[in-house]
């Protein structure tokens, strides 16, 4: 089993200067982490979403970070691959070349984008980013695969002028064939559509260990049954990823209220993004128990769902998903005991949400530490002896 972390660049209360920082502060994280033992890194991709993400130019973050390691893992998860975030041969490009300045550590992860805001500001139909996204997946695979390119599919057609050279992507990527292709999946069809293509699934897990589990269950039986047919590329990623998200300090009550209140501003961030508000969310000191606040936000949403209210959603527990806070929050045994059963399920990786909006950097580094002398080392240990 591996260890990684990923990073949003969630901030409450923006302003240019601490948006500076929170960069600043996330690549002292990420390079912490390899110090620490963990196996990677992961950086997502959004646009115009103020609070909820500020990472927008996520290759640009993780060249830097792979410039301030040498073994850590990078991970480009996920790039939105709609065209018109970003091109299919200009994403081929640019994470190749991620990949040579890494020297071969560069996972590659696809998504469709999150929001109409994203959408909108980028010129995206969001009736095709589905199509799109997977074309895109075997265009980067295809053109990485052969040193001359074309492509004739379904939504894009890609030849050279007649008379000229063959199309190439360059730089070559270190990794052979390829480096690993992963395809985000908040929903359960999706973690099935991964499968069939033949990549990792990288899933939501707020819904806690029994969605996990269902989500593990679905993937790995059509990872078995699939005809490879609809697969992306001539080599396969079979690798299960599941969201953890944690804080752990000696304080377990602490680590709690602090889990639960990035949790909130988190599910509050991207409900205001998804459902609209008058008011974002902020970082303002809540008084009241977040513990409680969350567990009853998680009850009243899972009753909104049982009363159809909630028709976007594809299951019950992805209805009160976001306000779920039976995680990874507490001491080290607490996150030992999480992970154990996250090991049980099968989980390949085990992908730490630590930085969300309300977190202090302080509190990111002190979980970081924790995991990297207690957590990880436990489980090392623990598959020495087999």
């Amino acid at each position: 089993m591996k260890f990684s972390m990923i990073f949003e660049a969630q901030l409450a209360d923006p302003t240019p200067e601490t948006e500076r920082q929170l960069i600043f502060d996330s690549v002292e994280q990420a390079v912490f982490a390899e110090q620490m033992g963990f196996d990677g890194i992961w950086a997502v991709e959004h646009h115009g979403l103020e609070h909820y993400s500020h990472m927008s130019a996520p290759e640009l973050f993780l060249a830097t970070v792979a410039a301030k390691t040498s073994r850590i893992r990078i991970g480009h998860g996920a790039v939105c691959m709609p065209f018109n975030y970003n091109f299919p041969t200009r994403v081929a490009e640019k994470a190749a070349f991620l990949d040579v300045l890494s020297n071969g550590r560069l996972n590659l992860g696809a998504a469709r984008g999150g929001t109409l805001q994203e959408a909108a500001l980028c010129n995206v139909d969001p009736e095709r980013t589905a199509a799109e996204v997977e074309e895109a997946l075997r265009i980067v695979s295809s053109a990485w695969r052969s040193e001359d390119f074309s492509w004739h599919g379904k939504l894009l057609d890609l030849e050279a002028p007649k008379g000229n050279a063959p199309l190439r992507i360059l730089p070559r990527p270190v990794q052979r064939p390829h480096p690993p292709l992963y395809l985000a999946s908040t929903k359960p069809d999706t973690v099935v559509h991964s499968a069939d293509l033949g990549v990792g699934a990288l899933i939501f897990g707020f819904a806690g260990l029994d969605s996990v589990a269902h989500q593990h269950k679905l993937y790995r039986e059509r990872c078995e049954t699939r005809s490879g047919e609809n697969l992306v590329s001539d080599v396969t990623n079979d690798q299960f990823v599941a969201l953890c998200p944690t804080i752990v300090l000696d304080d377990a009550k602490q680590a709690k209220e602090i889990g639960a209140r990035g949790q909130r501003f988190f599910g509050e961030s991207i409900g205001y993004w998804h459902l609209g508000g008058a008011e974002p969310p902020t970082g303002d000191t809540v008084t009241e128990d977040n513990v409680a606040f969350m567990r009853d936000r998680a009850e009243s949403r899972a009753a909104a769902y049982d009363r159809g209210e909630l028709p976007q959603y594809s299951e019950r527990s992805l209805a009160s998903a976001n306000y779920n806070i039976d995680h990874a929050y507490g001491t080290v045994e607490t996150a030992i005991d999480y992970v154990t059963e996250l090991e049980r399920v099968g989980v390949d990786e085990v992908l730490c949400l630590i930085q969300m909006g309300t977190v202090p950097h302080e509190v990111c580094l002190e979980t970081i530490r924790n995991w990297g002398e207690h957590v990880i080392p436990h489980f090392r240990a623990k598959e020495a002896r087999f």
